[in-house]
């Protein structure tokens, strides 16, 4: 920059207004492009030391340099990472030329004539690039039509008054503009354009602070502190410019501290976009907070994006409209001007949306992931809702066909004792009075007393099979009683402990009965048994039944529909069916069936 106070200026970095998503996102520019301009960057921080020791006319040369380079090396390299993270944006542009810009003015500090001109012709180009870049931020356009003047403004009055002063000869001979050499009217020139260029940074301030207060509430403390190093740049910028027209003691001093800020600046951006990554990482966190059950959705997200005035709304497509988790309505989009909203769909329809603060925009990486996490709590909630329910249903439709097939059961066993049995026993009857009529022919009586017998083994098999289908004297005397008679025909001696205090309900006994009568009958068949232990125990709500025997083992479940009809009883009424079972160390059947 001139030795003259030609300075920078700082923009506001203020909330955008909602802006209309697009459809794809840009790729990021080729990594060549940007080692390139990386590269051009290190040189002309380097030709900026260079020139500051070219002649013998700068003072504190070293100083001078090392200011420029302050700013013009950290804006460089944050527009670079700025491009590289946010294509979309021409805020990383803005800063690499705001960088490369000010590194140019330092082409007067050199001792040839067309370098020189060069470097006074843009000696105050950075007092209007640095504020197009503040009121650019984030997007790297300017807003509103007051900005655009502004700048524009300041554009016209940078550069044409620069080659105007120019074209009046300047302030050294090296100029080779020189038309009508008038260093007194240059000076004046000069003049207006610092004090109408301070205005720009002055004016540049309030919209700043204008659109800060437009905003609100602001959910991240660094994006705040960027929007506060932009106005305080553009302050001291304007100051330094106003303090060069009126020679005002302490301009070096002044000046120092103007670059001082300006180069703090990109290094609160660039503490920004860290701090943005960092949220974005945090959203692995949000996905193992949201496995949770139950989670508060809202909150999860909030805490999330940093912004604990986001609202969590739900399409309600039978009334059209948008509600919260209390059932109040909402308006969406939101008729605050500094709130926004993302809509999630799912096959074309909206099922949700998220209102948060607008300085979270420009974070599309962000938004997009919070958001995607909260349609997978969403959909992850629906469908385990829906599980829950189909699971509910098919527990019930389990204990409904069992009870069904109880009742069924039920019914056979009365036709059955009511009719078929009730008939076989009047047939016996009455062939024991035919037989007594028929005491002259013994061949007769002799065929009669064989189809007594027939009737009698019909009856027993037809007994076996009502008890079978339903045991009548569990109906009656409960499951205690059930349980002895079992044992009392078991094919084995049987151990029995019986600890019952109260009749249970139907379906528990009836399943406990089975347990015992399968798992007797299997030692009777299968297990080369000596003896078996039948135990009963009404435990705390859940009835205990475990038949153990010392036969040969070996029990399988996936082999026949006896023990595993057993596990679909116990396990219909939410219980467990367990069985230890090994080679020659007998067998232990346990059930635990709750009823309470």
């Amino acid at each position: 920059m001139a030795s003259t106070a030609r300075s920078t200026s700082v923009g506001v970095a203020a909330i955008p207004r909602p802006r209309r998503p697009v459809s794809a996102r840009p790729p990021p520019p080729p990594t060549a492009v940007l080692t390139v301009i990386g590269l051009a960057g290190a040189l002309a921080a380097v030709a900026v030391v260079l020139l500051a020791h070219s002649g013998d006319t700068l003072d504190r040369a070293g100083l001078r340099a090392a200011m420029v380079d302050w700013i013009a090396i950290p804006y460089i390299v944050g527009g670079l990472i700025a491009w590289r993270r946010r294509p979309e944006s021409r805020f990383g542009v803005l800063m690499i030329a705001a960088g490369f810009t000010l590194a140019a003015t330092t082409l007067q500090w050199s001792p040839a004539r067309l370098p020189y001109t060069v470097g006074l012709l843009l000696d105050l180009l950075p007092a209007v690039v640095f504020p197009h870049v503040f009121l650019a931020f984030p997007s790297g356009r300017l807003q509103g039509r007051a900005e655009r003047i502004l700048i524009g403004v300041g554009y016209v009055t940078a550069i044409a008054g620069s080659v105007l002063v120019a074209a009046l000869g300047g302030f050294d001979p090296r100029n080779l503009l020189t038309v009508t050499p008038d260093a007194g009217l240059a000076e004046a020139v000069q003049n207006v354009q610092l004090m109408i260029l301070a205005g720009v940074c002055l004016v540049g301030v309030l919209l700043l602070v204008r659109r800060k207060r437009a905003a609100g509430h602001t959910p991240r403390r660094l994006l705040g502190l960027l929007v506060d190093s932009f106005s305080l740049g553009l302050i001291t910028f304007a100051a330094l410019l106003v303090a060069a027209v009126f020679g005002l003691p302490g301009f070096e001093q002044l000046r120092l501290v103007t670059f001082a800020v300006l180069g703090l600046a990109p290094l609160a951006f660039l503490a920004a976009l860290l701090d943005a990554r960092l949220a974005r990482s945090g959203v692995a966190g949000l996905l193992v907070e949201l496995r949770a059950d139950p989670v508060d959705l809202r909150a999860s997200l909030a805490r999330a994006l940093r912004d604990p005035t986001l609202t969590l709304a739900y399409w309600l497509p039978q009334y059209g409209t948008w509600s919260d988790e209390d059932g109040r309505e909402v308006a969406v989009p939101d008729p605050d001007p500094r709130r926004t909203a993302t809509i999630l769909e799912r096959d074309g329809e909206h099922v949700a949306a998220l209102l948060y603060d607008t300085s979270l925009q420009d974070e599309h990486e962000l938004v997009a992931a919070v958001s995607a996490a909260a349609d997978m709590a969403r959909e992850n909630g629906r469908l385990q809702a829906e599980l829950r329910a189909r699971l509910q249903e098919l527990h019930g439709s389990r204990i409904r066909v069992i009870e069904a097939g109880q009742r069924e059961r039920q019914r056979l066993e009365r036709d059955l004792h009511d009719g078929a049995q009730q008939r076989l026993v009047a047939l016996s009857l009455e062939l024991s009075v035919l037989r007594e009529r028929l005491t002259g022919d013994p061949d007769a009586r002799g065929r009669v007393d064989r189809m007594k017998h027939e009737v009698l083994v019909s009856l027993d098999e037809l007994r076996d099979l009502a008890r079978g289908l339903h045991p009548a004297v569990l109906s009656g005397h409960g499951l205690a009683v059930a349980v002895e008679s079992l044992a009392a025909r078991a094919a084995v001696p049987v151990g029995l402990s019986v600890d019952l205090r109260r009749r249970l309900p139907d379906a528990v006994e009836v399943t406990a009965y089975y347990v015992v009568a399968e798992s007797l009958t299997n030692i009777g068949k299968h297990a080369r048994a000596t003896s078996a232990t039948v135990k009963v125990k009404d435990g705390d709500e859940t009835l205990v039944v475990e038949v153990t025997d010392d036969g040969t083992g070996g029990a399988d479940t996936e082999k026949g529909s006896g023990l595993r009809g057993l596990a679909d009883r116990v396990e219909a009424l939410d219980g467990e069916l367990r069985i230890w079972t090994r080679q020659g160390n007998g067998t232990r059947v346990r059930a635990e069936i709750p009823y309470g």
